[in-house]
């Protein structure tokens, strides 16, 4: 078969295995996003809040309901979904009724948290701007299904195509795309949250560098990765922020190596070092002149529980702190359990197939390390902040099998194609 239709069944298994779950995927904050695809679609507050509420609660009685089946004690009592369908309701209108009475009535997400709470939300319009059409058309619960599968399977084709650019082989390539859809990159972005759309724009951006590294088109690679960073400034700005530095990073780095041994830099990373640097300059900016909640304000948020206690008198001293406590616990937890760190080792070894792509790759991943030191909650939602450290992976095991692929088979006619550098 072609390679278009291997990919085309990737995707459509992958789809087929989300049917096993269609609700109960969502945490606290998928509520902001829905409600705010639903305004945007002209829904007013209260309708917005019902359709919400609606399909957050239907989750979580759709989970206490499989949950029920499996418990070795209550198995056989009467089904808990009715009862946890009419607390869940009862518990969200009481905390939206009191706001939406008390005057909390601006802005596009309904007041499901305080009004500083929601700002944060109210700034990233990229993921509810994708999901609108798709509530608009099929409703709620299967718009978020349909906009998940798909921008999860957006994901998986750019890893492949982002392999094929950089002359994997097609099988490695289809490698890289499987990776993605059964490793936690595609679980997390089937999440009605914002990390399905931030690990798609990220591997845009690594197909334009490898677009860029490889000489084939370089402008439009420079393109793809200025417009990937402009989307993510959209989606979550501070990711935009995270992705810009650490792209613009790694060109210096590759630059630096190669003057170091004595060739010439290249215009590619110098390309890719100055729009990481104007997308990282852009970002502050904006956000600026658009009065984006500060980072002293996200400090604020994780020490307060949302708000929800008095603000912290010395945030910093205490964030850095946690900061200490959270990675002493999350490495012991990586080393009860390797996996995460021995598929990082692995894809850093399959990284250095392409040495320069390979940097701009790691520093692509370290995105996942700032986000998740951003947010030091050792309990946010099975470890969803640091999923874009999973791209080194996803990514660099093709290339390490690569050696092994082409030994196994017999070579094509014709002059071999030369790998990305």
């Amino acid at each position: 078969m072609r390679p278009r239709t291997w990919v085309l069944l990737l995707a459509a298994l992958f789809a087929l295995m989300q049917l096993a779950t269609v609700e109960g995927r969502d945490t606290p904050d998928s509520k902001n996003y829905v409600s705010y695809a639903l305004s945007l679609t002209g829904a007013d507050e209260r309708e917005a809040a019902a359709a919400t509420i609606d399909h957050y609660c239907a989750g979580r009685a759709a989970m206490a309901h499989r949950a029920q089946l499996v418990d070795v004690v209550r198995f056989h009592a009467p089904d808990p979904a009715p009862r946890v369908l009419e607390e869940c309701r009862e518990q969200e209108w009481r905390q939206v009724e009191a706001r939406l009475a008390a005057g909390d009535t601006g802005g596009r997400t309904v007041p499901f948290m305080p009004e500083r709470f929601m700002r944060i939300f109210e700034v990233r319009p990229g993921y509810p701007l994708v999901l609108a059409p798709f509530v608009a058309l099929l409703g709620v619960t299967w718009g978020v299904w349909t906009a998940g599968v798909l921008i999860t399977c957006a994901g998986g084709v750019l890893a492949y195509l982002v392999l094929r650019t950089l002359a994997a082989p097609v099988p490695l390539a289809l490698t890289g795309m499987a990776l993605y859809l059964v490793l936690p990159c595609g679980t997390t972005a089937m999440r009605p949250m914002t990390e399905g759309l931030m690990l798609a724009l990220t591997l845009a951006a690594l197909w334009g560098c490898a677009l860029v590294l490889g000489g084939t088109r370089p402008r439009a690679g420079l393109a793809l990765v200025g417009g990937a960073l402009f989307a993510l400034f959209t989606v979550k700005h501070s990711q935009a922020l995270f992705l810009g530095a650490c792209l613009a990073a790694a060109g210096v780095a590759v630059a630096v190596r190669r003057r170091w041994r004595g060739t010439p830099a290249g215009r590619g990373p110098v390309a890719l070092a100055a729009v990481g640097w104007a997308g990282v300059l852009g970002t502050v900016l904006v956000s600026r002149l658009l009065d984006y909640p500060s980072v002293s304000e996200s400090v604020q948020d994780l020490l307060t529980d949302h708000f929800a206690r008095p603000d912290r008198e010395r945030p910093w001293a205490e964030f850095f702190q946690l900061q200490g406590n959270f990675w002493m616990e999350w490495a012991r937890r990586q080393l009860w359990e390797p996996l995460f760190l021995a598929a990082l080792a692995a894809g850093a070894l399959g990284a250095r197939r392409r040495p320069a792509f390979g940097v701009f790759l790691a520093a692509a991943a370290c995105t996942g390390i700032l986000n998740q030191a951003g947010h030091p909650d050792i309990n946010i939602w099975g470890d969803r902040l640091i999923t874009l450290a999973w791209l080194l992976p996803v990514l660099g095991v093709p290339l390490l099998l690569e050696p092994v692929l082409r030994r196994a088979v017999v070579p094509a006619q014709g002059a071999p194609v030369e790998p990305v550098g």
